[in-house]
C-alpha cells in the first residue's frame, strides 16, 4: 500500500525537462563561432547582465545591445535574435509523459521557469506549451529567478495547492533542494526513464 499523500499538481522546469535550454554557454559558444565572435567576452558580458533580463527588467533587444551589439557587427540584432530562437527544440517524450500524466489524473500542471519574457513567449507559442500547463511561473513574469523561495511560493499560490501535493521535476539539483525544504516533492531530471520511474514511486504511473 503507498503511504505518499495524493498528488495533485506537477511544477516543471522548462528549458532541460520539456525543451532544451533557452541559452546556454554550449549555445553561446556556437552562436559565437557561427557569427565570428569573441566567446569569452561575450560571455563575460552575459553573466553581468542575464539575470536582469531573466527577471523581466531587460528586453532580449537591450540585453543583446549589451552582449553582442555594443559595438558595429555586419549582421543585425534581427538576424542575431532569430538564431538565438531558433535554438529551441523540444524533448518530445517528457511532453507526452506529461500530457498522458495530466489527463491520467486530473493533474494541475505549473511551469517554474527562469527565462527572459521574449524567449519565453516564444517557446510557450511555438512548442504549444499552453495546451497542457495551466500557470507559468516564469522568472519574467514574476521578477524572482530560482532558487529564490519565492518563486516556489509564488507558485503554490497561484495553483492553490499544498506542498505535499506537487511533484517539482527539474534539471538542477539544487534548484530542487530548495523546493524540497518546503515540503515540495522533488525530481532531479536526468532523462526520461529515470524521470518515469521516479514519478512511478510517487503513485504516478501510465499503464495498469
Amino acid at each position: 500500500m503507498s503511504t505518499h499523500p495524493t498528488i495533485s499538481t506537477l511544477f516543471l522546469d522548462i528549458g532541460g525537462v520539456l525543451l532544451t535550454n533557452g541559452w546556454d554557454h554550449t549555445m553561446r559558444r556556437r552562436a559565437a563561432k557561427e557569427f565570428g565572435l569573441d566567446y569569452e567576452v561575450m560571455n563575460e558580458r552575459h553573466h553581468l547582465t542575464f539575470d536582469t533580463y531573466e527577471e523581466g527588467k531587460l528586453s532580449l533587444k537591450d540585453y543583446l545591445r549589451r552582449v553582442v551589439f555594443y559595438q558595429e557587427r555586419d549582421f543585425s540584432l534581427d538576424d542575431f535574435r532569430q538564431y538565438v530562437f531558433a535554438q529551441s527544440k523540444p524533448y518530445q517524450e517528457t511532453i507526452e509523459l506529461v500530457c498522458s500524466l495530466k489527463e491520467k489524473y486530473g493533474l494541475k500542471t505549473a511551469a517554474v521557469s527562469n527565462e527572459g519574457r521574449e524567449l519565453t513567449v516564444h517557446r510557450i507559442d511555438t512548442f504549444d506549451l499552453g495546451a497542457f500547463i495551466q500557470f507559468f511561473i516564469s522568472s519574467c513574469f514574476v521578477h524572482y529567478r530560482k532558487p529564490d523561495e519565492d518563486m516556489y511560493r509564488i507558485a503554490l499560490d497561484i495553483a492553490q495547492v499544498r506542498p505535499e501535493e506537487v511533484v517539482y521535476i527539474e534539471d538542477r539539483p539544487m534548484f530542487v533542494e530548495v523546493a524540497e525544504g518546503l515540503g515540495i516533492h522533488g525530481i532531479v531530471h536526468r532523462g526520461f526513464e529515470p524521470t518515469r520511474a521516479a514519478l512511478e514511486q510517487l503513485g504516478l504511473k501510465l499503464g495498469g
